[in-house]
């Protein structure tokens, strides 16, 4: 990428546009409409018909907009900048319909084929976990069954509520019933009791997702970690990290908190071994302001979307440099010697 690309699509320098200053964008990136300029797009998916206990997500992404002015480039643990390998903009908000769950998904699953189309990553921060499965069915049809990278308190394997059979407690269940995941390539982080029931987790189990309960995690971070590195090369992922996968302590502004859950540096921890994993999609949901006076929750979830993307830009990198060694093998290979195969001609006879 050439130094005049990486600077059209990255933050304004802070000596330019103090950070309280400006119209707020993700990541304080350029709005850009045209994803075959950008490696990556960003919109907002600001909905929550699909919630079940307090709404408010869908003023999730105007909060993680504001939040933005306190996120930065250079990430030490990748060593990297991210915005000199990822071209980067705020794509604008998808035209969510708030009373209904299937026009706002067929809007979000139409974005992100745009997207696609454009060769770009398609990020979406919400809005309820709902919102996942427009994503998916758009990169599903793509690129067929995909794994997942899910970090949550719940499941979301879940059956109906109030006999309705999709909401955000049921996404996941129905991208399984809809061929859209590979079940052993989904593996569910952070999840915790109390639950409502023995069963709650048996459709997940029995689907063959890996379910990491929080206490391994508290047991034995790196080994989660690892765990997550191992399945690079097993496909393509998508990610999709709910914030009340983190302890209300840290994460109170969110639609259904439950106690006991990661704490940032876990958090953001977990999110740096998405290095070496072909992620095709992320999101980042369940981000409610309202119920976090103090801004916490939205300046938290905006850092875990800057350490998802590095994680790609690592990714890339380690990429393109494997590509190039292979390149530059084959060019200093020592050729061969040449064996013929025609017979010599035969000597005239004297």
């Amino acid at each position: 990428m050439s130094k005049k690309q990486s600077a059209r699509f990255r933050p304004s320098s802070t000596r330019t546009v103090p950070r309280f200053a400006g119209v707020p964008t993700f990541l304080r990136l350029p709005a850009h409409d045209n994803p075959r300029d950008v490696d990556v797009m960003i919109c907002g998916a600001p909905f929550d018909g699909g919630t079940t206990y307090r709404a408010g997500a869908r003023f999730g992404p105007k909060g993680v907009r504001n939040a933005s002015a306190l996120t930065r480039g250079f990430h030490p643990a990748q060593g990297l900048d991210l915005f000199e390998h990822l071209r980067c903009a705020d794509g604008g908000d998808v035209a969510c319909i708030p009373m209904s769950v299937d026009r706002t998904l067929a809007s979000i699953t139409a974005r992100t084929e745009q997207i696609i189309a454009g060769g770009a990553l398609p990020v979406f921060v919400g809005g309820d976990h709902t919102i996942s499965l427009g994503p998916l069915r758009a990169l599903a049809e793509k690129h067929g069954p995909l794994g997942l990278i899910h970090f949550d308190a719940h499941s979301d394997t879940f059956g109906p509520a109030w006999d309705i059979d999709l909401h955000h407690g049921t996404v996941f269940r129905k991208a399984i019933e809809e061929g859209l995941l590979r079940p052993r390539d989904v593996m569910q982080i952070g999840i915790r009791g109390p639950f409502t029931a023995a069963n709650d987790l048996d459709y997940a189990r029995k689907a063959g997702l890996r379910i990491v309960m929080m206490d391994e995690i508290r047991n034995d971070l790196g080994a989660v970690a690892r765990e997550i590195q191992a399945r690079a090369g097993t496909g393509k992922y998508y990610v999709s990290f709910d914030m009340d996968g983190l302890d209300p302590a840290y994460a109170p502004g969110t639609g259904t908190p439950v106690p006991g859950g990661m704490n940032s540096y876990e958090a953001l921890a977990l999110t740096r071994a998405l290095v070496g994993l072909d992620v095709v999609g992320i999101d980042i949901v369940e981000i409610s302001p309202d119920h976090d006076p103090s801004g916490n929750t939205t300046l938290l979830a905006a850092t875990l979307l800057t350490e998802m993307l590095a994680s790609v830009a690592a990714t890339r990198i380690a990429g393109a440099g494997a590509r190039v060694r292979r390149a530059t093998k084959r060019r200093t290979a020592t050729p061969r010697p040449r064996t013929s195969t025609r017979r010599p001609k035969p000597r005239p006879k004297k």
